[in-house]
């Protein structure tokens, strides 16, 4: 008989009883809605469920893997890539997998916007069983750009006529039976497979939105692996017994993003005063409830980027105000600063997507407001940042960046700083990083290139960087083979098993 809390669920969220649990069927919980069947809407979800794969994978520590792809290698000078495919793959309707049809569908992803149609692609060709991309300028970081889940191969049959995907036909070691966009699909395993079979036959994947109910259904055992948990659900299933809690620094950092053409922040004192003002690790304390105050913008899940010796971000209010007074922002009547009759009272733009966010814009506003600076939250759509960036309008957005879309995370720091892109520096720009930045994407740049670009940016400040994110599941203690994926990749479903 079905659990109490698993109808309450049912009522919650509109699923069918097919969409929970069954004592044969490893039951995933998240809060990402299936979008559609097309790698640009949910692609992340079907490389996460082991549906849908890539030419070049990437391991836990961000290394570039063998995918579908055995090996690669470029010309001397960097203009031409080869790639080596697997041969006797085929797709889940039996297909064969092809030089052919993979070049087909990265043409595909290609013309849709994403980092893909980004990068300096000329042509993408079959030679033989080899794959031939050819650029118009070395790019260094193409491999790590096929690991991007916009980069998935699905077989010719599942696009429509206008290039979008109607269904997912992959290569992956779990095959979709049965989608019901945007709250849930099911897979069974792939007898087919090329690669080792996983130990799970059937597996279903449920969107649940809100962070509490994912919970309940852990503790309740109405799912095997719940992704994505909040601090206070956290705390609480830690004393669950038959719940396991796996957690992982992510190359992911929430920042303050700041129009540094707005008169409030066009000088690096400005900016420098706003990061002295913040309390870090008070604030990751309180909030996030785990020690990951920010002292640069790379977390130390990115090896490569990861400074050690860079001089931290600190937190001292009296030098924050010091500051502010050099740059002529002395305090009113109110006590809020003024500078040639201009408060200073700025816009501070956030979103409640992910529920710690408006929690930390409070926070914000009140260690702002200890140093004469009004911030006026507005906790509004994502899709607000972008749109002020491009109208000009935005002053302060707090946010969290995922520099884990690719393993390589040079894609993202083209887009955002060399120069800006909508999610990255405002009113900003540096002709040094920006050199940098496409020296290391073309493959010539060296660690201390690396560790330059590292120190421009936390000299700068064109964003300011709070806090690194950890990533949390929790995990029935029946399955064994858990790894939590730092890169979000992968669930890990292939190398789970139910305990004997």
């Amino acid at each position: 008989m079905m659990k109490r809390l698993a109808l309450a669920i049912l009522l919650s969220t509109s699923l069918s009883p097919a969409a929970l649990a069954a004592d044969d069927v490893f039951v995933v919980a998240a809060p990402f809605e299936i979008k559609g069947a097309d790698p640009s809407l949910s692609g992340d979800i079907f490389l996460k469920m082991d549906i849908a794969e890539t030419l070049v994978n990437a391991d836990t520590a961000g290394h570039l893997q063998p995918g579908l792809a055995e090996s690669w290698s470029v010309s001397d000078d960097g203009l031409n890539w080869r790639f080596d495919l697997r041969e006797g793959v085929t797709f889940h309707d039996g297909s064969p997998f092809t030089a052919s049809t993979a070049a087909a569908a990265l043409d595909i992803a290609r013309a849709k916007k994403g980092l893909l149609s980004n990068a300096p692609i000329t042509s993408i060709t079959a030679d033989g069983a080899d794959l031939v991309i050819s650029l118009s300028e070395p790019f260094a970081a193409l491999p790590a750009f096929l690991a991007e889940y916009r980069s998935q191969i699905l077989a010719p049959r599942a696009y429509g006529p206008d290039g979008m995907a109607t269904s997912v036909i992959a290569t992956g070691p779990f095959k979709v039976t049965d989608m019901q966009a945007p709250l849930s699909l099911r897979t069974e395993r792939n007898e087919a497979y090329w690669g080792a079979k996983p130990a799970i036959a059937r597996a279903s994947y449920s969107a649940i939105g809100r962070a509490e109910t994912r919970a309940l259904m852990a503790e309740s055992g109405d799912a095997d692996f719940v992704f994505n948990l909040d601090p206070a659900s956290v705390q609480r299933l830690a004393s669950v017994d038959q719940v396991g809690i796996h957690s992982v620094s992510i190359p992911r950092t929430l920042m303050l993003k700041l129009n540094a053409a707005d008169p409030h922040f066009d000088t690096v004192a400005e900016r420098k005063a706003l990061s002295l003002a913040i309390d870090r690790a008070g604030l990751a304390s309180a909030v996030l409830r785990y020690p990951a105050a920010a002292d640069q913008m790379f977390p130390p899940a990115m090896a490569q980027w990861h400074q050690a010796g860079t001089s931290p971000l600190g937190f001292d209010p009296e030098a924050a105000k010091a500051l502010l007074a050099q740059e002529g922002w002395m305090p009113g009547a109110d006590g809020i600063l003024e500078k040639d009759g201009d408060r200073f009272e700025v816009e501070l733009l956030t979103y409640p997507d992910r529920p710690e966010l408006p929690l930390v814009a409070a926070v914000l506003e009140q260690m702002f407001a200890d140093v004469g600076i009004k911030a006026v939250i507005n906790s509004t759509n994502f899709s607000e940042i972008p749109a002020k960036h491009a109208d000009g309008t935005l002053q302060m957005a707090l946010f969290a960046r995922n520099f884990g879309l690719v393993p390589d995370p040079i894609g993202t720091l083209l887009q955002d700083y060399a120069p800006g892109g909508d999610w990255g520096a405002m009113g900003w720009e540096n002709a040094e990083l920006t050199g940098l930045v496409d020296k290391l994407a073309s493959g010539t740049g060296t660690d201390e290139d690396r560790a330059r670009v590292s120190s421009i940016l936390n000299d700068q400040l064109p964003v300011i960087p709070i806090a690194w994110y950890q990533q949390t599941a929790a995990v029935s203690k029946a399955v064994t083979g858990v790894v939590i994926d730092p890169y979000e990749r992968s669930f890990g479903l292939r190398g789970m098993s139910f305990a004997q």
